[in-house]
């Protein structure tokens, strides 16, 4: 009897221990990481660092000087040396450490062992960034993060920059106009497409720029925004009216650069500008973004009169994507397909669009028409989305 009361008071905490840990693992894996995956984690790394290096590969032979050395002061054969590794430094979300290559090393060697390291070191995921000529960085990912997206604190918001979603290594997916001016984003239906429109809006409205929207799904979508956007067309009649009135104020703002540019020699360098961020502050204009929501929609026709009215609206939008980002205009495109079956201009159009978000699709020429020109080896990765993949979620 005494035996089983010691059984129990020695097994039962470690039942409840071990029950508490695959528990919050399954349903809290942010407080399991935290608590039990992190240490176990940077154990499995410091243990098996070394070992782990040489099976995959990621070792290279000693320097002579350095076996020479080796064995004139301990009469030992010396190992492989593997990458140096520097400081563990942990994370809500994982581990991020530093290697510097060795000799004859690239960072393609590192990625492509990315698999590897990941189950050796018992986490969820580990992403390779190039730091500089030499020195990669590994962002170990401890849980899913996507499964539960938790948006980092919100900093200072900069001007036209905005955390618009979670990326898979725990990192901000941040969209940045003064960088990359103009996007297209493709997805199929319940992909998450409008959830991120209305996210990146929702991020947007508090800055001091002016937003329009074109929306040919009779408003859906941006009607809710309506009392924050300065006009809303939803439909192609309205659309055909809104574009004309922006490319009006395009060329206006031209025009207030051209006078700024009408310099006198003994202007400071400083005051000299191309675009209207050059300029003072109390005479530079608002920034405006223009969403499209649903952009085949701009390109269907039915009679001779809509292709003439859809060749004028492809015109507009195509010069204000080309003149546009020195005026301070920004295109957000977004739609289900966007390829040249949609007609005149299409491609002309999407090759100003430089930055691409990619949802999941319903084929994989979709995917193309997104990525295949600028990032092919992501069409695959666009294709393999999974239906109920999380999609992400209102911004409150």
């Amino acid at each position: 009897m005494s035996d089983l009361l010691t059984l129990l008071e020695l097994g039962g905490p470690l039942v409840a221990l071990g029950g508490g840990a695959a528990w919050a693992r399954t349903r809290h894996p942010a407080l399991y990481w935290n608590t039990l995956g992190l240490p176990l984690s940077v154990l499995r790394l410091l243990t098996s660092y070394g070992s782990v290096m040489d099976s995959c590969g990621l070792t290279v032979a000693p320097s002579r000087l350095r076996v020479l050395a080796t064995y004139a002061t301990t009469r030992r054969e010396i190992r492989p040396v593997p990458p140096r590794r520097g400081l563990i430094r942990p994370t809500t979300t994982g581990l991020r450490l530093r290697l510097r290559l060795a000799p004859g090393q690239e960072p393609a060697d590192v990625a492509a062992s990315a698999e590897r390291l990941r189950h050796a070191w018992g986490v969820h995921a580990v992403h390779v960034t190039p730091v500089k000529p030499g020195v990669v960085e590994l962002r170990l990912v401890g849980y899913d993060v996507l499964a539960q997206v938790r948006m980092p604190k919100p900093t200072a918001p900069d001007p036209l920059r905005v955390p618009v979603a979670l990326r898979e290594d725990a990192l901000p997916f941040v969209r940045d106009y003064l960088t990359i001016p103009h996007q297209l984003t493709l997805g199929a239906t319940l992909s998450g497409k409008s959830m991120y429109l209305r996210n990146l809006i929702t991020g947007l409205a508090p800055q001091p720029v002016a937003l329009a929207g074109i929306d040919c799904k009779r408003g859906v979508e941006l009607a809710p925004f309506a009392p924050r956007l300065s006009a809303l067309a939803t439909d192609p009649d309205e659309a055909a009216e809104l574009l004309p009135v922006l490319v009006t104020e395009m060329e206006n703002r031209y025009d207030l650069i051209k006078q700024r540019q009408g310099i006198a020699p003994s202007t400071p360098d400083e005051d000299i500008t191309s675009d209207i961020w050059g300029l003072p502050e109390s005479q530079r204009p608002v920034p405006i973004v223009l969403f499209v929501d649903e952009v085949a929609e701009l390109f269907l026709t039915v009679t001779r009169k809509d292709e003439e009215r859809r060749d004028e609206m492809v015109t507009q939008l195509i010069r204000l994507a080309q003149l546009g980002r020195a005026a301070g205009i920004y295109l957000e495109v977004c739609g289900q397909r966007f390829g040249a079956e949609l007609g005149k201009g299409a491609t002309m159009l999407r090759a100003q669009l430089s930055g691409r978000v990619c949802h999941r699709v319903n084929d994989e020429a979709s995917a193309k028409m997104a990525l295949g020109d600028i990032a092919p080896e992501a069409v695959d990765a666009a294709c393999s989305i999974a239906p109920r993949a999380p999609r992400p979620r209102r911004r409150r």
